[in-house]
């Protein structure tokens, strides 16, 4: 079955899958050819994910077939899929921590010796050299819990091409990396396909997808809208098929009254991870925080919302100085915060959209829960932010990424929030969520409240921001107004090109 044999090394046709009542995907066809680099997009609920599950073997379709390497299936296996040599990586990494680089990547497969006892040096020699092969520098005894998310991602990689895959499925491989380790992937990417591999890589980054793809297949509402050659096509066109009109990387914003300074940070620093950092808020103002993976950025938030502590400094909300301890201080003090990971730190999955928006606030009147109270606050909620579920008593990891974000939102604005931190808020979302994500926090700031946005995606910043708080290396180094930026700009002083922007408080 030697790949080479065959320019489509998969063919997708009239695929159909449904669970329930509602349609996920519809008469899809697509292709892959060995050595090109085809991207998946859509927003949330399109099918992708469906889709990439059927693939691997972790959903059966409905009815269509698939061909591999020129052999019909009705169905796929995982067992089978990695047989063939299908590999999906998901965006959540799939590692065990406590075990080293080697041992992940021979996790099933370990090399034995006699009595069945695991030879860890051949295994860590075996590593180095697959390693080697594509110029990755990790070292193979490594603990995993060690590794930054870049060289994870890229350890996941590593494990693909141990299994001789032929067919790398990559769900959002970027999503949690900077500029810097994007490029580096993209740029591994690019050795995969040099050795034959086809690539099916899904991406909410269309910059990032024009930059790597050789094709591009567009998916909305289950369907197949049609497939791009890249070199034909423009970001206007995929947009329009995507949400079906036209759009733009840049968001327009209506503009919020800004008023007078209500939140500083004097001289903040925790050791080791940021020194010395120094800024205002206004009221009614969207701060941007820009910069690097490993800036300091989250880890400033985390401090000012109460859960990491500071080592020197002050915070300063409405002329007195807070120090919160924990995030309920915090939200006490009036500060709330949408963190980056929001499955890990900011949802209980498997209770309900309704159980996370009010386990914020007390709203049973004593205590017996006042059932009618609580289901007319959340419905309220649901149609202000326009979450899009069932019904109330849905578990919330059921709702897709931009809902599951909305519902934090609700909860922070049952609280007695001034200041909102939203961390990465549209890390994961799709462009139509994402412009609703953008809407209520302008909304936020034109009803006075005051808003510090950590984001990776320079468009969003440039384009939601009044002005951007630039840092590197642990220290705020600049902040810029962001109309009188550019995103070559930033990038200029993200990496440190650039340094004398200066810091202003106006």
């Amino acid at each position: 079955m030697g790949q080479e044999k065959y320019e489509e090394i998969l063919v997708v046709r009239d695929i159909r899958k449904t669970f329930g009542d509602t349609v996920a995907l519809q008469n899809i066809h697509f292709n892959l050819r060995a050595g090109e680099v085809h991207c998946l997009v859509g927003e949330n609920g399109a099918g992708k994910s469906t889709l990439i599950k059927i693939l691997s073997g972790a959903e059966r379709p409905d009815s269509g077939k698939m061909i591999f390497f020129g052999h019909e299936y009705s169905r796929m296996t995982p067992d089978l899929a990695l047989e063939m040599g299908v590999a999906t990586i998901y965006q959540d990494v799939e590692l065990i921590e406590s075990l080293s680089v080697a041992d992940n990547i021979f996790l099933g497969h370990e090399i034995k010796i006699k009595l069945g006892i695991i030879d860890y040096a051949a295994q860590n020699q075996k590593a180095r050299e697959l390693m080697d092969s594509i110029n990755i520098g990790i070292d193979a005894t490594t603990l995993v819990e060690e590794l930054s998310p870049a060289e994870q991602q890229t350890l996941q990689i590593v494990k693909a091409l141990h299994i001789h895959a032929k067919i790398m499925i990559m769900d959002e491989p970027t999503s949690s990396l900077g500029v810097e380790e994007t490029k580096a992937l993209m740029e591994l990417v690019k050795k995969l396909t040099a050795q034959n591999i086809g690539v099916i890589y899904i991406s909410h980054y269309l910059e990032e997808v024009f930059a790597i793809s050789d094709r591009i297949t567009v998916l909305k509402d289950g369907q197949a809208i049609g497939t791009f050659e890249t070199k034909s096509t423009d970001l206007k066109t995929i947009t329009k098929n995507m949400i079906g009109r036209e759009g733009t990387l840049f968001y327009h914003r209506e503009a919020a009254t800004i008023g007078e300074p209500v939140f500083e940070v004097r001289n903040l620093s925790r050791h080791g991870v940021f020194e010395d950092v120094s800024f205002n808020l206004h009221q009614g103002e969207i701060l941007g925080f820009g910069g690097i993976v490993g800036a300091g950025r989250t880890e400033l938030m985390n401090v000012i919302f109460g859960v990491d502590r500071k080592d020197s400094g002050e915070i300063w909300l409405n002329g007195h100085m807070i120090s919160p301890l924990s995030p309920r201080e915090a939200l006490d003090c009036g500060i709330g915060m949408i963190p980056e990971d929001r499955k890990l730190l900011g949802l209980f999955n498997l209770r309900s959209v309704l159980e996370n928006m009010l386990i914020i606030k007390n709203e049973t009147g004593g205590l017996v829960l006042n059932h009618r109270k609580e289901n007319n606050i959340a419905a309220d909620l649901i149609k202000r932010l326009h979450i899009v579920t069932a019904n109330l008593k849905l578990s919330a990891g059921f709702l897709s990424g931009g809902n599951q974000q909305k519902v934090i939102l609700a909860r922070l604005l049952l609280s007695k929030a001034e200041v909102f931190i939203f961390d990465e808020p549209t890390k994961g979302v799709d462009i139509g969520a994402k412009e609703q994500i953008y809407e209520l926090m302008v909304q936020l700031a034109k009803e006075g409240k005051s808003i510090l946005m950590v984001s990776s995606d320079m468009p969003e910043l440039i384009s939601v921001s009044d002005r951007i708080a630039i840092m590197r290396e642990g220290k705020l180094v600049s902040i810029v107004k962001a109309k009188e930026t550019s995103e070559h700009e930033l990038l200029e002083y993200f990496l440190g090109i650039k340094d004398n922007g200066g810091i202003t408080h106006e």
